[in-house]
């Protein structure tokens, strides 16, 4: 159902309701009105990577890890996936009358915001720093979930705008202070094309104030989203950030005050319990009829549209599409599109042929947690990187296993002495041909606050290492002395010091899905290559001393765009088992397309697909980012000894700077560089590459 007609249907049906009962709609457990037909509706639901919250459903990488992929097309598909299983599951669940919290179809996500600081807790929920990598990515996710037809298959939600990325444990009272210039050229750009581009049903504001006006009743983000850039669909608090207002913002007195200013400023549904005072700020003055059954209006709109009054053509999707072989199939391709290869001295791919026994080692090494993240569903298998190698082996290697330590507490059993599980760890690797040493963090060490164990940080980091066990660990294994190789699971950037210098091989997995085990299984036996690109920067963890403080949400110092010192490794780097190199590269302007024409080839003895990417500067600008920024790229296979000819686009605009005044200008001279990388001197010399400069 078009919008128009879905409009119509919703001011027609809350005209029929009562102020009262309409003002009920606006809660995210909207009751049900049986006299009008209208059944309960729960409009909290989430699906990061794969339906979450309500039981089964196929699981697959991390948002982050997804960003790795560089492959829009997947993550779309991947969007579709969880849109099928989110119907699958309505269409069951409501049939028995189980209308419950994340049981319905609007789906609260994706999150495009910034991860501009490798403290942020939250980070790994997001497509990384860049803003173009995250409004591409995000908006092939909103079009899988949303589907292509008039009735919507899910409805997206892009979150949280705006201008949010820790630190959590301030996030409730926090004011982010951010220049036009940093708006429009980095906060911004993500949200503006999932509303134009992608036409996103909905919007979460955030907990946090930006330049002084709460986000989910700021009269200024509102002007943005809906007067300039034409945002249709409805808007949505986070959760319990309208109580905020008045308990930590202290910009309202009371809870009808903070309901009436959400509200005025539109936001229409409520996540948390202040619009139950919506009524009382109705009595006071504070609100009017018709602001209520605006918002009312624009919810039904949403419903009719997804079909949920007058049913669909998706009402028939079975219950057994969900986990079903293609959704697991399309995981699994996923989980081994995300693997980052940081480092290899020709240790991997592991040869099973000339080995009798592998030690596999580390407090993440047969984790569950460390596969899933946050925002996870329930998986009916889990497959941990010991079981992956496990029955890869099976009958061909022996495969000794030792946890080595806690993740992170100094002992694995509370009556043990500190480091009980060493002396294990340094056995198994001292009676193996080859180590396979898994370490990093999970949830309970990098997440959202108040869902996390670090409660010191309330979940964001407050350094770059691995916990002090997993360093002793490391150091302890490594002095064996046998090869060995790093598989780091984690969400964010880590500085791993001497260990990654010390290690043959250093592959980042991430969270990689209930059943990324054997995806990781897979590349370190060569039965695939790792394709993956960081979409943040690696830092130092001493060079967290050189950024801007958390709390500073300027972009000076900040991602790779503006960040001056050498990284530990750049965004959009990541080897391969093959060797792939720019033969030569054009690049032409015409009209509002940018078209780049690249002659690629693998020189090195393993199929792989790769990803090209271009970068492009405005040198003798003022206002251009520091470094070259990421402006296009295109995943793809390349053979052993093969050269293709690779041709794809991206927009003229992005050859624009941004001004002090948050406007885009053209200044400078344009340059565009195409490779497989940043145009950095750190990724220079960690692949021995250098990519083409292109004057457009």
């Amino acid at each position: 159902m078009d919008r128009q007609t879905a409009k119509a249907k919703a001011e027609a049906l809350v005209a029929q309701m009562t102020l009262a009962e309409a003002a009920s709609q606006l809660r995210y457990d909207a009751p049900a009105i049986d006299h009008l037909g209208v059944p309960a509706y729960n409009w909290w639901n989430e699906a990061l990577h794969g339906v979450a919250r309500a039981g089964v459903a196929t699981s697959y990488p991390q948002a982050i890890a997804l960003a790795a992929t560089f492959d829009p097309e997947l993550v779309e598909q991947l969007g579709d996936v969880s849109a099928t299983e989110g119907r699958a599951k309505y269409n069951a669940y409501s049939a028995h009358g189980d209308r419950d919290i994340y049981k319905g179809l609007t789906f609260w996500s994706p999150n495009i915001n910034i991860f501009r600081d490798p403290r942020w807790g939250r980070g790994h929920e997001t497509y990384g720093e860049d803003p173009v990598l995250t409004a591409e990515l995000g908006c092939a996710y909103v079009r899988g979930l949303q589907g292509s037809g008039n009735t919507l298959k899910s409805a997206a939600c892009a979150k949280h705008f705006a201008v949010h990325s820790g630190p959590e444990a301030l996030r409730h009272e926090f004011n982010a202070k951010a220049t036009k210039k940093d708006m429009a050229e980095t906060y911004l750009p993500a949200f503006k094309a999932l509303v134009q581009d992608a036409k996103v049903e909905s919007v979460m504001g955030a907990y946090n104030r930006t330049n002084d006006e709460p986000c989910c009743g700021s009269p200024s983000l509102m002007h943005t989203l809906r007067d300039e850039w034409g945002f249709e669909g409805h808007f949505v608090s986070d959760c319990w950030a309208v109580r905020d207002f008045h308990t930590s913002h202290k910009v309202t007195a009371d809870a009808p005050e903070s309901a009436a200013l959400a509200l005025n400023n539109g936001c229409d549904v409520n996540c948390g319990c202040t619009y139950v005072e919506l009524m009382k700020a109705h009595a006071r003055g504070l609100v009017s009829e018709e602001t209520i059954r605006q918002s009312a209006v624009r919810l039904f709109t949403t419903r009719y549209m997804l079909g949920l009054m007058e049913g669909s053509e998706f009402d028939d999707i079975p219950y057994d599409k969900v986990e079903c072989p293609e959704h697991l199939q399309k995981a699994a391709e996923a989980s081994r599109k995300a693997c980052v290869l940081l480092k290899n001295n020709g240790m991997l791919p592991l040869d099973a042929s000339k080995l009798k026994t592998l030690a596999v080692i580390g407090p993440n090494a047969n984790s569950r947690s460390s596969l899933i993240g946050n925002y996870h569903g329930t998986s009916s298998r889990y497959i941990t990187v010991l079981e992956g190698l496990q029955d890869a082996l099976d009958g061909q290697v022996r495969v000794m296993y030792s946890e080595g330590c806690h993740l992170f507490r100094d002992r694995v059993e509370n009556l043990g002495q500190p480091g009980d599980r060493l002396a294990e760890a340094v056995a198994v690797a001292e009676n193996s041909d080859a180590v396979v040493l898994v370490v990093g963090l999970d949830e309970t060490l990098e997440g959202e606050e108040g869902d996390t164990g670090n409660a010191d940080a309330s979940g964001d980091k407050n350094s770059l290492l691995l916990p002090m066990s997993q360093r002793l660990l490391m150091d302890a294994v490594l002095k064996v002395g046998k090869p060995t190789v790093i598989v780091l699971m984690a969400g964010s950037a880590i500085d791993m010091q001497d260990a990654a210098d010390r290690a043959d091989a250093v592959l980042l997995g991430w969270y990689p899905g209930a059943r990324g085990g054997k995806a990781i299984a897979d590349i370190l036996l060569g039965k695939v290559s790792p394709s993956g690109k960081l979409p943040v920067t690696f830092y130092h963890n001493e060079q967290l001393k050189m950024m801007p403080d958390f709390t500073d949400y300027s972009m000076k110092g900040r991602t790779y765009r503006y960040f001056t010192e050498e990284e530990l490794y750049p965004f959009g780097y990541g080897l391969t088992y093959g060797h792939v190199t720019a033969v030569s590269a054009s690049a032409k302007e015409d009209g509002d397309t940018v078209t780049v024409t690249a002659v690629v080839k693998n020189d090195g003895t393993a199929d792989t697909e790769d990803v090209v990417q271009v970068y492009v500067q405005n040198e003798g600008s003022v206002n251009a980012p520091v470094n070259p920024r990421l402006a296009g790229f295109r995943r793809i296979a390349v053979k052993a000894g093969e050269e293709i000819t690779v041709t794809f686009s991206f927009p003229a605009a992005r050859l624009l700077v941004v001004d002090d005044n948050g406007t885009p200008v053209q200044e400078g001279k344009p340059v565009a560089y195409v490779g497989f990388g940043q145009p950095s001197r750190r990724t220079e010399a960690l692949t021995g590459d250098k990519s083409i400069r292109i004057e457009l």
